[in-house]
């Protein structure tokens, strides 16, 4: 086991705290704790606060405050926001790209529709917009669903290219784009998690556009900002990381995209082994590969014990005991798959080291194995 403190290469799971967003939580913890619903001094306090942070996540979304409301995760998001377009029309029906967050997918199983339906998507995980238009204008369809970009191999999805009749919105999950690339003026509600961007845990945004039909599908208030007892500082801490984190972005995006064409290039190199997502229209931070003959799991494990925490994203699941939707869907390898995410703070230096640690664990795998 490495002696030296783990190189976190994970970003796409869970940013790290964001200084600003540590140091806005310290001093609202002082001041948020009241209910926002309540006329006394703190419930004032608390209220100023939770407005101060749904106007910042606006203004950085390309919102308006009242169009944004706080939720428990993005996954909460997601699920509200599907399951209240659809309350909202009458119908039942979600048409979605074949790679979409599983959010997505149990929402869809959990209302379960005829008029639900998947639109593939190509060997780079890009979905086919003629098919999702066409898809969009059946029969009892409500909502359309596409993420901005994959989580699992970082792909862009042509959003602002995307057309649907008027009279179906178009939700779009950012949760793994928001503070990496710009987000696009085309959507209807949108979707997006603080933990992705260096905000804490717990605090998930919906964005519902004014004049797109949305209805509470759960027990509750209709208004989409009725949030019950919403986390205040929290909330507050999320928007001052996503403020900062845009500051950065194009400096910080410039530099892991160099960083992530390196270890693709390596990762490429090596033998029996397939990159796969988009080279160029990706998240910058972001890079997934599949090596034959290897277990994705047994990958991670050898470059833990090297010092490096990555992921696989085809790693089956004791509950599921399936592979990766995504990797399935682009009819790539599923098997031996690692995910790499760098965060803002990842150097060259820690690159250069990882690359060479890939090899050596992939080599040091298959020898062991007798191939």
């Amino acid at each position: 086991m490495s002696s030296t403190p783990e190189v976190y290469l994970d970003a796409a799971s869970s940013q790290r705290l964001h200084p600003a967003a540590r140091d806005t939580l310290i001093a609202a913890l002082e001041r948020g704790y009241g209910d926002p619903r309540r006329l006394h001094g703190a419930g004032r306090d608390a209220r100023i606060l939770l407005d101060n942070a749904r106007a910042v996540i606006a203004e950085c979304l390309g919102a308006q405050p009242e169009e944004v409301a706080f939720t428990a995760s993005g996954t909460e998001a997601v699920q509200r926001g599907l399951l209240g377009l659809a309350a909202a029309s009458g119908l039942s029906g979600i048409v979605h790209t074949a790679v979409e967050h599983s959010s997505v997918l149990h929402t869809l199983a959990w209302r379960d529709s005829p008029a639900h339906a998947s639109v593939a998507v190509d060997g780079t995980g890009r979905v086919d917009l003629d098919a999702l238009a066409e898809a969009s204008r059946r029969d009892g369809v409500a909502a359309v669903a596409v993420q901005l970009a994959n989580q699992e191999v970082g792909t862009l999805q042509p959003v602002s290219d995307v057309d649907l009749p008027r009279s179906v919105p178009l939700l779009v999950d950012a949760a793994a784009a928001v503070g990496h690339v710009v987000l696009p003026e085309r959507w209807d509600a949108l979707t997006a998690s603080a933990h992705k961007w260096g905000g804490p845990a717990g605090v998930g945004v919906l964005a519902v556009r004014r004049g797109t039909g949305w209805t509470n599908p759960f027990p509750g208030d209709d208004a989409l900002t009725a949030d019950g007892f919403p986390n205040v500082p929290a909330a507050l801490a999320a928007a001052a990381a996503l403020q900062a984190v845009l500051t950065e972005r194009e400096e910080v995006a410039a530099r892991q995209f160099r960083m992530v064409e390196q270890i693709r290039t390596i990762a490429a190199a090596l033998p029996d082994t397939e990159v796969v997502g988009d080279p160029v229209a990706r998240l910058p931070h972001l890079v997934t590969f599949s090596c034959l003959y290897v277990g994705g799991d047994e990958i991670v494990a050898a470059l833990a014990q090297r010092g490096y925490g990555v992921a696989s994203g085809s790693a089956c699941t004791a509950s599921t005991l399936e592979p990766s939707h995504v990797l399935a869907a682009m009819g790539a390898l599923t098997h031996g798959n690692v995910r790499v995410s760098l965060d803002r703070s990842t150097t060259e230096a820690q690159v250069d080291g990882f690359c060479a640690a890939l090899t050596e664990a992939v080599a040091g795998i298959r020898a062991r194995a007798g191939l």
